[in-house]
């Protein structure tokens, strides 16, 4: 996989494609809906938000600490951004379907339902909203046409622009980012962590205020 290189929408009003693992996806749609949307700092998407924020494990209780098991969750967060990556470059090379794709992926993976949903809402998401995404990476990296960059580093871009846009997104910044720059070591060529990581930067400065809450959240 190595080459060189406003207003959120209503989720009710969000086509989905289908990325139905466990009922094999095969008429999943081979990429975003046709109709290109205006890119805006905080993207919404319908999700698997009661699976993604009330998996147990993890995630901060009302008290403000965090739950058991803390390693293993972010242990299986990284492995679900890791096939993301993975998933969106395949769809991007070769115009596969992605419910196809994530099927073939599930099989080997072996996700807990929890990891699943994660993986999924990440895909669709980007999916759905390629079109704003690919608007943002041009406004935070103008000298790169989207195009021409390599697959592992638009997709990279594509996914964690996404993450960090989404208002069902619960993953600090730092974290979005260093996981990208980590995929980055491992997917990409020797000049990917760094670009990615000079890329999201930017955006980051520009999607949260100075006082670290993300623009358009009350």
């Amino acid at each position: 996989m190595t080459e060189h290189p406003q207003h959120p929408v209503e989720s009710s009003a969000i086509p989905k494609p289908a990325l139905d693992v466990e009922a094999g996806g095969d008429h999943a749609q081979d990429g975003p809906s046709s109709q290109p949307r205006t890119a805006a700092p905080i993207i919404a998407v319908e999700s698997e938000a009661t699976a993604v924020r009330g998996a147990a494990g993890g995630r901060q209780n009302g008290n403000g600490t965090k739950g058991k098991g803390v390693a293993p969750w972010l242990a299986e967060r990284r492995r679900a951004r890791r096939t993301a990556v993975q998933v969106l470059y395949e769809v991007d090379c070769t115009n596969h379907s992605p419910g196809i794709t994530m099927r073939y992926r599930q099989e080997e993976e072996r996700f807990a339902p929890e990891t699943l949903a994660f993986l999924s809402w990440l895909i669709r998401g980007v999916l759905i909203y390629q079109v704003d995404l690919d608007l943002l990476i041009s406004r935070y990296a103008p000298e790169w046409p989207v195009d021409k960059l390599a697959i592992v580093d638009r997709n990279l871009l594509r996914l964690s622009i996404f993450e960090l846009t989404s208002p069902d997104a619960d993953a600090p910044p730092k974290v979005v980012i260093n996981e990208a720059v980590e995929l980055a070591k491992t997917f990409g060529s020797d000049s990917s962590p760094r670009f990615v990581n000079g890329v999201l930067g930017t955006a980051v400065r520009e999607i949260y205020l100075p006082s670290g809450r993300p623009v358009g959240h009350g």
